[in-house]
């Protein structure tokens, strides 16, 4: 009997965790048995892929790029890699500023209704303008210096770190390229198996995977806030959720162009780290599930997955960046402001900057966005409008995170000769015990 295929398994867990927790919201202790038995797999679960982040990052960039054997192919592939995620973000935000003035969503909204969202969010709202206030007191090059760790110890043991983490392995590794092969092979040799072993850990923890996406959406249902307030902000979400579709058309037409693999072949092979990237609005959190998807299933050779994808869960925030655009015009339309081509054109550049800086975790994109509001001189407070919908939103622009990283991945690889024809794909389980 044919085994069922792993993205079926986390369909089903996520179908089922609604569904219990629809039953679950008619008994008064129901929530509350959720928040208290059910979320904490959840958060086991999301704690047990961060847990793996780091030292797949460590291990598989620090091997990725002793292979190449040669700093110009570092270099060569460094750069196509942030050009490309650059030029992916701009369009991102451009497609988000163009819904966003067509459909005209903050026109829709009440002053009562903005008054009330306003009242009710005021205390998150402030919590994330402090947040990017500390941010905003740094110097301009600020974001150079956390780039170059003081301690790779203490840089590993934070998530939200991922970059300093990200430099130390790609330094490690050009020693590695730039010593003599002898003492260079028991090194790079420890950090294959220790590759191996980390990507066994990962088929094992995708084992719990249905589970964990289960108790992830039994909790997310039954904390939502109160279905008048979603239907407050509909238009807002429509716009939202119509971008980042339009971005996943992109992508699939991009990979179709460039790399000449079919929509269903890409959406088949990505979709297991698509639906956890939904169920835990995390790119770090999903990057081990994305790598081997990537290498395995859509044939990235690991020499680019181990750069271009951990680059990309830091740095590479299409969805992010499109729901920034749409949140601030939409802003601006509720308090009755008219941004001009000046305005929005500052609203690219900085939500495109801001990508770069936001954190592979949950809700960073909304400190980010607080960047944004200023710059473009729209009031902070309402930033309390959004906050209603923002948990669901977060999840969908994490999928599209996380399908920009794989879309980057195969037309790096395509471009350097890395793109297998036929990939090798493996199933979760294979050599686990039965």
């Amino acid at each position: 009997m044919r085994k069922l295929e792993l993205h079926w398994k986390i369909l089903i867990g996520m179908f089922l965790g609604v569904l219990f927790a629809f039953i679950m919201v008619n008994f008064s202790w129901g929530p509350e048995f959720v928040s208290d038995f059910i979320k904490p797999f959840g958060t086991i679960f999301i704690n047990a892929l961060k847990l793996i982040a780091v030292p797949l990052i460590l291990a598989s960039l620090i091997k990725g790029i002793s292979d190449l054997k040669d700093i110009s192919k570092l270099s060569k592939m460094g750069g196509r890699t942030i050009v490309i995620y650059i030029l992916t973000t701009v369009i991102a935000v451009t497609i988000g500023l163009g819904i966003v003035n067509i459909i005209k969503p903050g026109n829709s909204i009440s002053e009562a209704t903005r008054l009330e969202l306003v009242e009710n969010y005021s205390g998150d709202a402030n919590e994330k303008i402090m947040a990017a206030a500390k941010q905003q007191e740094s110097g301009p090059l600020q974001a150079l210096v956390d780039l170059v760790p003081s301690n790779i110890f203490k840089a590993a043991s934070d998530n939200g770190n991922m970059l300093q983490v990200i430099f130390f392995a790609i330094f490690f590794g050009i020693g590695l390229i730039l010593i003599p092969e002898k003492q260079a092979k028991p090194v790079k040799d420890f950090f294959d198996g220790f590759n191996e072993v980390i990507l066994k850990l990962i088929d094992l923890i995708m084992l719990a995977a249905p589970y964990g996406v289960f108790a992830l959406l039994a909790a997310l249902v039954v904390e939502a806030p109160s279905a008048d307030l979603f239907k407050a902000l509909a238009w807002y979400a429509i716009c939202v959720l119509l971008g980042l579709a339009i971005m996943i058309g992109f992508y699939i037409l991009v990979v179709y162009i460039f790399t000449k693999r079919s929509p269903s072949f890409f959406i088949k092979g990505i979709s297991p780290a698509q639906l956890l990237a939904f169920s835990t609005s995390s790119s770090a959190a999903t990057l081990p599930v994305t790598m081997e998807r990537v290498e395995e299933h859509l044939g990235v050779e690991e020499e680019v997955t181990s750069f271009v994808l951990p680059i990309g869960a830091t740095v590479n925030m299409d969805g992010s960046s499109l729901y920034q655009a749409v949140a601030a015009v939409f802003i601006a339309q509720a308090f009755g402001m008219d941004l001009d081509l000046y305005t929005q054109l500052g609203i690219i550049v900085t939500a495109t900057l801001a990508s770069i800086g936001s954190a592979a975790v949950p809700g960073a994109g909304m400190v980010m966005l607080v960047i944004v509001l200023a710059q473009a001189g729209i009031p902070e407070a309402g930033l309390a409008l959004i906050f209603a919908v923002d948990r669901p939103l977060d999840m969908c622009r994490t999928v599209v995170n996380v399908t920009g990283d794989a879309t980057v991945s195969m037309l790096v690889a395509k471009s350097i000769g890395k793109l297998k024809e036929e990939p090798v794909e493996k199933n979760w389980d294979d050599n686990l015990p039965s």
